[in-house]
């Protein structure tokens, strides 16, 4: 029965990819609907299981990197690459890699969003689990982070036999570990002070111990509310971690380098990412594979063989200049772009996107948390556009931006024009979610990327 029903399926999204609506999700929903156990039944299929990886910032990428180590051995994966990472995306990734009675793929790798976790570890049974950050996201959503961190503490309890991968610098996220035996929680982070920040910015999250309610004490502030801490009642203090990052170095929007050291063991990682949170990203996808067996060569190999997924810092070449892609989805993801643009020498001319679609989140209030003082002295040249393209103006003319730099096109084909006409050498562009999608579609049909996103 379940082969008729993945024959349906299969037919339902080719006849919507031949109409040109895509179909990431759609084959998958049908399936699902038609069997209900569909992601259980296939993933059964996979002889070396299954990895899964949630956060709110960097799980396309931290997937990319974990793919980019194993498949070096070559691991035939079962991943959700393009980014579909709700229930339909998963089953239609299994759906695609269904043959007869078998798979064609030894082992899962599934990106999961954070409100879907529960559902989709629940039928996929993994044997890692991967959490790297919980950072406030599109509030009308998802609601304050107490709520997601309460769904993810059920998730890992209904998930006895899976080995978890903790942020340690996320109090949130490490708390999740504290009733595991530690033989099954494999703990990452930051062991270097170099680049902790003078104080905690204005828009950190999870500053109060989730035992007893008092604020953390931090020893090292490294990136939004990640770092050293302990709470001052001796509830809770930050675990010592398996998997760490020493002797960071910023190589502005270009890159990183840091000694990454997993047991007794370390290496250099030469990471062609920028930027503390792809560091971060890094150290996440390494303690990942570890935990399932891959050595340190094989990960630091991974590591510096990863390629940006679209959006997140890639780099493309359009109207004779170089367009610089960085996604911008919430005031910690936002806050760490701009930190490391700020470490380019120059002034920078910028594309900002700001749009308020569904799976952006409507309520933009967020931009008002973004500390885009860091970069308006610097800045020659702003194209707002989007859905919300005023209201970004706006934000970015209380920042510091002079009006005169400041220019408003909405339509995203117009703005990208515009900013492209006006200047040369690198243009920055910051989008939203869906901004992002609809930048990629415009670049795709200018020749300037390649293949389908979605």
């Amino acid at each position: 029965m379940l082969g008729a029903k993945i024959a349906v399926a299969r037919a339902a999204g080719a006849l919507s990819r031949s109409s040109g609506r895509g179909a990431t999700s759609l084959p998958g929903k049908l399936l699902m609907r038609m069997e209900p156990r569909a992601i259980e039944r296939l993933a059964r299929r996979l002889p070396q299981g299954s990895a899964v990886i949630s956060a709110t910032n960097g799980k396309t990428t931290t997937a990319a990197m974990v793919a980019a180590i194993l498949e070096r051995s070559g691991t035939r994966l079962v991943h959700n690459r393009a980014g579909a990472n709700m229930a339909g995306g998963v089953a239609s990734v299994l759906l695609a890699a269904a043959r007869g009675d078998g798979i064609d793929g030894d082992a899962g790798l599934f990106e999961v969003d954070e409100f879907w976790l529960d559902r989709v570890v629940a039928q996929l049974r993994p044997r890692a689990l991967l959490l790297a950050n919980l950072f406030r996201d599109q509030l009308d959503r998802y609601g304050e982070l107490e709520t997601i961190a309460d769904r993810w503490a059920a998730t890992v309890a209904a998930a006895p036999d899976a080995t978890l991968v903790l942020n340690a610098d996320d109090p949130l996220v490490a708390d999740l570990g504290r009733q595991r035996p530690p033989r099954q929680v494999v703990y990452f982070g930051l062991e270097d002070d170099g680049l902790a920040l003078s104080q905690m910015a204005h828009a950190s999250d999870s500053k109060h111990c989730r035992r007893c309610g008092a604020p953390y004490v931090y020893d090292a502030i490294h990136m939004g509310h990640l770092g050293r801490y302990h709470c001052p009642n001796g509830d809770s203090r930050r675990p010592r971690p398996d998997v760490q990052a020493t002797g960071v170095e910023l190589d502005g929007t270009r890159g990183a380098r840091f000694a990454l050291h997993v047991g007794a063991q370390h290496a250099v990682v030469a990471l062609p990412l920028p930027g503390l949170y792809n560091v971060y990203n890094a150290l996440g996808a390494a303690a990942l594979a570890s935990a399932l067996g891959a050595p340190l060569g094989q990960i630091v190999e991974g590591l510096q063989a990863t390629q940006a997924a679209f959006g997140r810092a890639e780099t493309v070449s359009l109207g004779g200049r170089e367009l610089a892609i960085l996604l911008v989805k919430n005031p910690a993801g936002a806050n760490e772009v701009l930190r490391t643009l700020a470490l380019d020498d120059g002034d920078h001319d910028v594309l900002a996107v700001l749009n308020d679609n569904t799976a952006d989140g409507r309520d933009i209030s967020w931009v008002w948390d973004v500390d885009f003082e860091l970069v308006a002295r610097r800045v020659r040249r702003v194209t707002c556009s989007g859905t919300r393209a005023a209201e970004l103006a706006l934000r970015l003319k209380y920042a510091g931006v002079a009006p005169e730099r400041l220019h408003v096109e909405p339509a995203l084909e117009r703005g990208l024009d515009a900013a492209l006409a006006d200047g040369a050498g690198r243009l920055v562009a910051l989008p939203t979610y869906t901004a992002m999608l609809a930048l990629r579609e415009l670049l795709v049909a200018r020749g300037a990327a390649r293949g389908s996103f979605r």
